[in-house]
């Protein structure tokens, strides 16, 4: 007589956490504005704030959430603020180049004006 064979026990699943759908504005700072819609057919994200009415799209992959979508957004943010601010300290140096030079030409002038006045009395017709 033989043993029974047991059965083996199922393997357990570790449920996984579900990513967030909803996040907050990068513009107006509402909580849970923006909404993450996916089109696979087109492969398109699209993040837009129901608030006010910003949105942001990008290409996607098969693999793609809608974390994925928002954290493109919340980058693309950063890297436009910090090229304009970049922009901005360039522009300044420029004007501050640029004033330094007018002093200079306006130093220049005025010594002019003063060796021309230095001449006229300096001068006598005998």
């Amino acid at each position: 007589m033989g043993k029974r064979k047991s059965r083996a026990k199922p393997a357990t699943t570790k449920r996984m956490d579900k990513l967030d759908t909803v996040f907050s504005c990068p513009f107006c700072n509402h909580g849970s504005s923006v909404e993450c819609q996916i089109n696979m057919k087109e492969m398109i994200g699209i993040a837009t704030c129901r608030i006010c009415e910003e949105s942001f799209s990008t290409t996607i992959t098969a693999l793609s959430e809608a974390i994925d979508i928002y954290s493109e957004w919340i980058d693309e943010c950063e890297r436009v603020n910090t090229v304009e601010d970049d922009v901005e300290q360039e522009e300044e140096v420029e004007e501050e180049v640029y004033e330094e030079e007018e002093e200079e030409v306006e130093e220049e002038d005025d010594e002019d004006e003063r060796v021309s006045t230095k001449r006229k009395f300096n001068y006598r017709d005998d």
